[in-house]
């Protein structure tokens, strides 16, 4: 056996007698003859398990019991006590002691109560590590796909969960960047404690600054009462802000000094508010470009990018496609009760082979489309909205990138996506991520009526 018990206790004949018993039962054995002694073990050694005489002097067995909870909380402790004084242990055991044994100790019972508690102990180990691989693969099972590149996302993903580092997501619109920080969240050590979510795209800077960090009564019209911000909600857990590049200037100063010191003060206040929170940011948009441009601090891009993570694009995973339409079919189908269809191969290539401008999220919608068109048979070509049934081929990044400017590429996918919704304008604002006025002033700027 390779597991540490620690005797602790100030009768040295007691305490050797002890010690012996526990190196014979194959048990690797460390005394101690006070409390203190028994903490400095701490520092040095792994322990298993604690036998604490109750009545020390200095620090008593009670004490050193919520010392080693507070420290090594994974140690039980055992606690060894005189007849006269088993109400104080039935009091420890309230307080987390996993048992206690009146003096003079039967060693057999010692033997079999050791047996139990490392047995107790190893199942919680293995509890809790089940707990931990249900959440990764909770976390994980929204991302579908077997392509190469989506498993290396995987890979990345757990790797990045298994940290507290600062992570930015870097990919097209409707990739799915929130999957990404669901499956960082939902893998690590924070996956009890909450998600809290804001699109920094979705709000005025004013309103934005309040939404992060909370306001007082009185700090502006309409403010009739203190608020907490989405930073106090998110304590002990995981704040995603979504499309972080849109956040102005003011605003990217405030996040830049929680990153750095954990606090902040609510808008109008002077109170200071301190958080514990691991801070996931995603965007579509070029930040090191905005950085050279001067509209994206440098500093507060570095503390963002600690790690980053880029999500792959539909066209660059095109074999991910029949499996990605299957679900999302399966998934509206259940929803409305209705039969899941079968897809034609000739329907499927045409899938394929379009270009996917709006990736996943357009996909989902094109899906749905499909279902709700389709007359109870196979989905065939002609039920695919016009600009995937033309069978626009996926093309190379670096090719679109020769062939049009990105003012042009912009232009296509919005006309593009208008298309595939048949002009539903806030269906196409909600597959290019944009705001239905960005996509109403786009619409006017291009000149797409």
């Amino acid at each position: 056996m390779d597991h540490v018990i620690l005797v602790t206790e100030d009768d040295a004949r007691t305490r050797e007698s002890l010690a012996r018993a526990m190196t014979r039962a194959g048990y690797r054995t460390l005394t101690a003859a006070d409390g203190a002694e028994a903490l400095a073990f701490l520092e040095r050694e792994k322990v298993d398990v604690v036998l604490t005489d109750l009545k020390m002097p200095g620090i008593d067995g009670i004490s050193l019991l919520e010392r080693f909870q507070a420290r090594s909380p994974e140690t039980t402790v055992i606690i060894l006590t005189a007849f006269g004084t088993v109400g104080l242990a039935v009091e420890a055991m309230k307080k987390g002691a996993y048992d206690f044994l009146t003096k003079p100790i039967n060693l057999d019972k010692l033997d079999l109560l050791l047996q139990h508690a490392l047995d107790a102990r190893r199942l919680v180990r293995e509890n809790r590590e089940l707990k931990l691989r249900l959440r990764e693969t909770a976390g994980l099972k929204d991302l579908l796909g077997q392509s190469a590149p989506m498993q290396r996302l995987r890979e990345v993903i757990q790797q990045v969960a298994a940290t507290d580092a600062a992570a930015l997501i870097l990919g097209e619109t409707g990739t799915g960047k929130e999957l990404v920080a669901h499956g960082i969240h939902y893998g690590s050590s924070r996956a009890d404690r909450p998600f809290v979510k804001v699109s920094c795209a979705s709000l005025p800077d004013g309103l934005l600054e309040s939404e992060l960090f909370g306001h007082e009564r009185g700090a502006f019209t309409g403010a009739r009462e203190r608020r907490k911000g989405r930073f106090e909600l998110a304590d002990g857990g995981t704040l995603f802000l979504d499309e972080v590049g849109d956040m102005s200037p003011p605003t990217q100063a405030k996040l830049l000094r929680v990153l750095q010191e954990q606090e902040f003060e609510r808008v109008g206040g002077s109170e200071t508010v301190r958080v514990d929170v691991r801070l996931i940011t995603a965007t579509n948009r070029d930040l090191e470009g905005l950085v050279a441009e001067g509209t994206f601090r440098e500093d507060l891009y570095y503390r963002l990018n600690v790690v980053s993570i880029h999500v792959p694009p539909v066209r660059e995973r095109v074999e991910d496609i029949p499996a990605l339409t299957a679900h999302f079919l399966r998934t509206f189908a259940g929803r409305w009760g209705k039969p899941v269809p079968e897809v034609t191969a000739e329907a499927l290539a045409l899938l394929c082979r379009y270009s996917w401008p709006g990736n996943v999220r357009e996909l989902q919608h094109v899906a749905e489309s499909m279902l709700v068109l389709s007359r109870g048979g196979p989905i065939t070509a002609a039920d695919l909205p016009p600009a995937v049934g033309g069978g626009e081929r996926s093309v190379d990044p670096g090719e679109r990138a020769s062939n049009a400017s990105l003012r042009e590429l912009e232009r296509q996918a919005i006309a593009r996506t208008l298309v595939a919704t048949g002009g539903n304008k806030r269906k196409a604002s909600e597959i290019l991520g944009i705001g239905l006025k960005t996509l109403y002033r786009k619409i006017q700027e291009f000149g797409l009526q």
